[in-house]
């Protein structure tokens, strides 16, 4: 599966990422933020189901649900 990831800035230099099917436009409910992109095309197992460098759990299931899937708040 290939993602394009995004990022917008937090608190304290950190960053919350937004992960995309490739070529697949940001979802009406997520754009209501200044969302920049981070990768381009990035590749990950279509069996993979977090992305641990953007803290994204339960991928595939957010996806499902709401076409994109977020870094966790926990």
């Amino acid at each position: 599966m290939r993602l394009d990831i995004y990022r917008r800035a937090e608190n304290d230099g950190k960053y919350s990422y937004l992960a995309v099917p490739e070529e697949q436009v940001i979802p009406n409910e997520a754009t209501n933020t200044d969302w920049e992109i981070e990768a381009k095309a990035f590749e990950i197992a279509d069996e993979a189901d977090q992305l641990p460098d953007y803290s994204i759990e339960r991928l595939n299931e957010q996806i499902g649900e709401k076409g994109y899937a977020v870094t966790s708040v926990h």
